[in-house]
């Protein structure tokens, strides 16, 4: 498990095997959660930043985070739908 995945695991651990799932099929789902990651990680330095930018950018990161979230959300939702399929027609005997 790759620490872009862990991350969204802490953050939605209900749905664990759902991410693990989608994470071992979708490059793009993985690479969102990279970007998760990072920018949790960089949400986590700037709060212990003591800088005069410290507050505004804790709100850019905080925002960030959230965003990621929700698309990870959908994702994991979209994922989850069977689509129906059309039965295939009966042969004719």
């Amino acid at each position: 498990m790759d620490q872009g995945a862990s991350a969204v695991e802490r953050r939605f651990p209900t749905r664990k095997q759902a991410i693990e799932e989608l994470a071992a099929r979708d490059e793009e789902f993985r690479d969102l959660c990279i970007d998760f990651a990072d920018a949790e990680a960089e949400l986590h330095r700037w709060e212990n930043a003591t800088g005069p930018k410290r507050g505004e950018r804790c709100a850019e990161y905080a925002e960030l985070v959230n965003d990621l979230a929700r698309e990870i959300e959908a994702a994991l939702d979209a994922a989850a739908i069977i689509p129906f399929r059309k039965p295939w027609p009966k042969p004719r005997l």
